[in-house]
């Protein structure tokens, strides 16, 4: 059995409350041997924390734009106490879930977009202070995203779901960023998602869930079939070795060496699992 990494996966979401450790375990049944938690919130710090170290994962801590509007400037000051105590613990590996949403309505206009901006600069600023990498929530900002980048450098992490044009995928790979691919690439109508997963270097690429969300086709319900009272699929990390048996299909190559490409371009991403799982495949 092939061996993978799920590197963006909300164990601590609501939806996983009542069976948490069957799902890791049916996960790990699957191969997936190591999954990386972040944090939406101040709330869940501890949470994500606690779930990595109960499961051998590991966590980041961040505060999500999302999250933004019920967040306080304090929240911030919160971040970087828990960043520092955190520098004692390895499985904590970047800043993140960070960024900027521009697809909500009420996060495109005035004030959020510009308080969106704030938390998003802040936190690349902790990640500078911290020297970690940060894991990007990327929804129609990838070119602000970028702006931010440019002026804030930071030590690379991951564009999670990234559903971007090629040439700011080449602007991200260039800051040392690899792009995470999951679910949404299993629709036959993501046409643009499916050329990137398929034309963009191998080492650009790592595999993530994003469970519960971002369920992959076999999962997905239409509008019409929950209306039917079909309820919508909860996506977790054992589905993602059928997802990167699709990315393979679409690149032409065989399972086993997109495996061991998207394992050495995580340990890459995030250099902190260097120290959590083998720096090769082990199943090579």
């Amino acid at each position: 059995m092939l061996s993978w990494i799920d590197t963006h996966c909300h164990l601590d979401a609501s939806e996983f409350a009542g069976d948490v450790a069957e799902v890791r375990t049916h996960a790990a049944a699957q191969g997936v041997v190591h999954c990386v938690l972040p944090a939406v919130e101040v709330s869940n710090f501890v949470t994500v924390r606690d779930l990595a170290h109960q499961f051998g994962d590991s966590y980041a801590l961040g505060i999500h734009p999302l999250y933004v509007p019920h967040a306080h400037e304090e929240d911030l000051d919160a971040l970087d106490a828990a960043l520092t105590i955190a520098r004692s613990d390895p499985r904590c590996v970047a800043v993140g879930e960070i960024g900027l949403d521009y697809f909500v309505p009420q996060l495109q206009q005035s004030p959020q977009r510009e308080r969106q901006e704030v938390f998003y600069q802040a936190q690349l600023r902790l990640a500078r202070k911290h020297d970690l990498p940060v894991i990007l929530h990327v929804r129609r900002s990838a070119d602000r995203l970028l702006k931010g980048l440019r002026e804030t450098p930071v030590r690379g992490g991951i564009a999670h779901a990234f559903n971007g044009s090629a040439q700011q995928a080449q602007e991200f790979l260039k800051r040392g960023f690899k792009l995470g691919f999951g679910g949404a690439v299993t629709f036959e109508r993501a046409l643009q998602l499916r050329r990137l997963a398929t034309e963009l270097p191998l080492d650009a690429l790592v595999l993530e869930t994003d469970a519960p969300d971002i369920p992959p086709r076999w999962l997905y319900t239409t509008a019409q079939e929950r209306a039917a009272g079909q309820p919508q699929g909860r996506n977790s990390p054992g589905e993602l070795p059928r997802m990167a048996q699709g990315v393979a299909q679409l690149r032409g190559i065989p399972i086993e060496a997109l495996a061991r490409a998207c394992w050495r371009n995580a340990l890459n991403a995030l250099p902190g699992l260097g120290g959590l799982v083998p720096p090769a495949n082990p199943d090579f």
